[in-house]
């Protein structure tokens, strides 16, 4: 069994920073791809950065420049740094990664979600 689990939201003034993680624990042997979606109240769900099998890593418009996601494959954890956030930026943030497991069969996970608010 896999389990995709978050951490690392809370609340931050605007300007602020955050670090979000994603660790797949259980049956693991490697994260092949992964993403970080957000999703406000209201709104649709948002890709936000994306990192491919072969580690390129691509942005939503919105957060080029401020974001930057990695993946530690020794640890099995990708993680999100959040620079100079935006109260627009406050949401549910998920992780979701296709994860090898270790018979070698690859599946979808997603995480539970962490909340992420900016606001004086």
């Amino acid at each position: 069994q896999v389990r995709l689990v978050e951490s690392g939201g809370g609340l931050v003034q605007p300007g602020g920073s955050l670090s979000l993680s994603c660790v797949a624990s259980g049956n693991v042997f490697a994260i092949k791809t992964a993403d970080w979606y957000r999703q406000a109240p209201g709104k649709e769900r948002e890709l936000v950065a994306s990192i491919s099998v072969r580690s390129e890593l691509t942005y939503g418009e919105s957060v080029k420049g401020r974001f930057t996601m990695s993946r530690d494959s020794n640890t099995n954890t990708v993680s999100l740094q959040m620079n100079s956030l935006k109260p627009e930026d406050t949401a549910v943030y998920l992780c979701h990664a296709q994860i090898v497991s270790t018979q070698f069969d690859t599946s979808d996970y997603w995480g539970q979600g962490t909340q992420v608010t900016v606001s004086s």
